[in-house]
């Protein structure tokens, strides 16, 4: 089930997490990131205009994958795939989102960091979760471990991936991609100069090349 998005993801590498307050950013934000080859992004359901910034990163970048994250509701679920979220991002496991998800066919993450959340997830034949929080729950240590009974298994950690440990990441096979938000900070942009975030998002995607080539 979604091996296709599994596959982009795995090219992504790296999935920027963004948050915004202001709809008008959407769009010099998705620029600048595709101008450092970051075509994606996980738009978080923490602001009012999430939503809406998804329809307008896709509406200025529509090879961007954009996606969903912290989808906590129903609701919120049905606002962000009307929006055109091509994936859906959460930090825990809700089995009604997950279910609605694959009813629509939407690939969906949800977080699982324990064995007990992984079996779940492999009821509904998802072999790919978040890992969330990533620092706090142990980071690639525990990923390693709870791979190892969850053969073939794989995780998108989000949560204190940064440029110091990414490549670290990124280089165990368990891992698929990282989610992160150094490269999207909104006080890399906020005097409306985006060319920062293009700056972060290349050295970060320079990583990846050389991680995965």
């Amino acid at each position: 089930m979604f091996e296709s998005f599994y596959e982009k993801l795995e090219k992504l590498g790296i999935v920027p997490v963004v948050v915004l307050d202001k709809v008008e950013d959407a769009a010099p934000l998705a620029h600048a990131l595709m101008a450092a080859g970051m075509a994606s992004a996980e738009v978080t359901f923490r602001t009012d205009c999430a939503a809406a910034v998804i329809g307008a990163m896709k509406e200025a970048e529509p090879d961007m994958c954009v996606g969903a994250g912290t989808v906590l509701t129903m609701e919120q679920l049905s606002d962000a795939i009307a929006a055109g979220a091509e994936f859906i991002v959460s930090p825990g496991f809700d089995e009604e989102i997950v279910a609605e998800c694959i009813d629509k066919q939407v690939p969906v993450l949800p977080a699982c960091v324990t064995p007990s959340e992984i079996i779940r997830a492999l009821k509904f034949d998802l072999h790919v979760t978040k890992f969330f929080p990533a620092a706090q729950y142990g980071g690639l240590d525990t990923i390693k471990a709870l791979a190892a009974p969850f053969v073939g298994h794989r995780f998108m950690p989000t949560g204190g991936v940064s440029t110091k440990n990414v490549e670290e990441f990124l280089s165990c096979p368990s891992v698929i991609a990282c989610g992160g938000t150094w490269m999207v900070k909104a006080s890399l942009f906020a005097d409306g100069d985006f060319s920062k975030v293009t700056e972060e998002a290349a050295a970060a995607m320079e990583i990846v090349r050389r991680v995965r080539p």
